[in-house]
């Protein structure tokens, strides 16, 4: 059995279902040993053995939703993986012409290269060629053309706006704002689904969250307008359905604005007490399986990042720190991973919700509570993506932003250091204040992303429709404040 879900059990058992964002409604019947054992054959490349499991499982009758995923995911890490290694090295010299053999050799032997061995043969992923430079510093060196990496410019060095939302926030003025109008959009690809068949689409939608995103006004929708989630839906959703045209795309769109509020807390830790257990913070306090799991691999890195420190913001600042420095890279689709903080803990190599779910991991174990919030974040410039981050719970301050791939900021200016442990800038939207909770409506199929919810979701009565039967887009553009936003 996997450690991690081992340290977890019993609870996997009963919430498996309901934890992993499947799209279903109900865990019944419960998570039995064999699923257990599916699941280890999977994450350990041996699908041809985990398939005759769930071949023997399905005879006689329809199989499980649980065993069912389980049959998804490894198509989805086969598609994940797609490079054997003469493919691995042709995309690399793309960017290294001259590249040697040694250095090849080096490289992979140092486990630069993620690779996974499916069946006895080793895959590599599609995006390993790309995070091979920016995991390696001897790499980036051979490029014959170098290229920036696209990272949001707010993370890059301390700047003009991280200053204003300082100083915002500690005057008795607005805070610092940016008012955009956003539009998303799903296009499913032409034949995806037969002619006539309805396509339901739900589109991430945010919902108002008082002094962070505010004045939110649904301006229209294609092909019409949206069934908005209540805003109490923890991942909300604009709601669309479309008949498929034989050889047309079918296209889904949401566009709405509103008001983002960059904010800032500067922290005196000689006033921050342990916090306790109140009814509201105990969910922020507690394992969830099976991406928040106190395995013995996260209580060891705790104590040697924690040390004899009791104070809790200054363990805060140390786990912050040292999550930190697990260098960037891009990630494999969530859905294929059993628990993406133990994933990072792991590979020595993160992208933003891996970061994000093994900081809140290690801050719940030390008894700070912590919890999930992602969307989309843009500049004033060019730049667009997606992005995770979270918040934790300081006494007497209460809840506070934390955005550990920003992480401390380059800079002279030591205010700005640790800008995004306590503070936020006003370039970012949050469609979802936790992860893999249920839409609604309920999606029938299983979720494309069990986790987050930031390119939308497709089905139709035959199935989901996965990354590759659809593409997506965001478009924003920063609109005049209203006058009482202005300074």
């Amino acid at each position: 059995m996997h450690a991690a879900r081992r340290a977890a059990y019993p609870l996997l058992a009963s919430a498996l279902l309901l934890v992993t964002g499947l799209g279903l409604r109900a865990a019944s019947p419960p998570a039995t040993a064999l699923l257990e054992d599916v699941m280890d054959l999977v994450d350990g490349g041996r699908f041809a053995q985990a398939e005759r499991l769930i071949a023997q499982a399905g005879e006689g009758g329809s199989l499980t939703d649980e065993l069912a995923f389980q049959r998804e995911r490894m198509r989805r890490i086969r598609l994940d993986f797609s490079l054997d290694e003469s493919g691995l090295r042709a995309a690399v010299r793309r960017q290294i012409p001259d590249l040697r053999e040694d250095e090849f050799r080096r490289w992979r032997r140092a486990g630069l290269f993620d690779a996974m061995a499916i069946d006895g043969e080793i895959r590599y992923f599609g995006r390993a060629p790309h995070n091979l430079f920016r995991l390696s510093e001897e790499a980036r060196a051979r490029r014959a053309q170098p290229r920036p990496f696209h990272d949001s410019p707010l993370e890059l060095a301390q700047g003009p706006h991280h200053a204003e939302v300082r100083d915002r926030a500690a005057s008795a003025g607005p805070a610092a704002a940016r008012r955009v109008r956003i539009t998303q959009s799903l296009t499913v690809e032409p034949d995806a689904v037969p002619a006539g068949e309805t396509i339901r689409a739900w589109l991430p939608y945010p919902r108002a969250i008082a002094g962070q995103q505010e004045d939110i006004r649904l301006l229209g929708g294609e092909p019409g307008m949206p069934r908005l989630a209540p805003a109490s839906a923890l991942q909300r959703t604009a709601y669309f359905e479309q008949p498929a045209r034989a050889g047309q795309a079918t296209r889904f769109s949401v566009s709405y604005e509103l008001t983002i509020l960059g904010r800032h807390v500067q922290v005196d830790p000689a006033r921050v007490v342990p916090v306790e257990a109140s009814p509201g913070l105990a969910p922020f306090l507690s394992e969830r399986v099976p991406h928040v799991v106190f395995s013995d691999a996260m209580r060891l890195f705790s104590a040697q990042v924690v040390g004899d420190e009791t104070n809790p913001y200054r363990i805060a600042r140390r786990l912050f720190d040292a999550v930190d420095r697990i260098p960037w890279a891009g990630a494999r689709e969530y859905s294929t991973i059993a628990n993406l903080g133990e994933h990072a803990l792991r590979a020595g190599r993160a992208d933003c919700g891996q970061q994000t779910l093994l900081l809140i991991t290690l801050l719940r174990l030390n008894g700070i509570p912590a919890r999930w919030q992602s969307g989309w974040i843009f500049s004033d410039g060019d730049y667009n993506n997606m992005h995770d981050w979270g918040w934790l719970y300081l006494a007497p301050y209460g809840w506070l932003p934390m955005d550990v791939t920003f992480g401390r900021l380059p800079g002279d200016d030591p205010t700005l250091e640790h800008f995004y442990l306590g503070g936020m800038d006003a370039y970012r939207v949050a469609f979802n204040d936790d992860y893999g909770r249920e839409f609604v409506p309920a999606k029938t199929h299983f979720r494309s992303e069990t986790v987050d919810l930031q390119r939308g979701e497709a089905e139709w009565a035959g199935g989901n429709l996965y990354f590759d039967q659809w593409d997506y887009d965001f478009d924003w553009e920063l609109l005049p404040l209203p006058e009482d936003q202005r300074s």
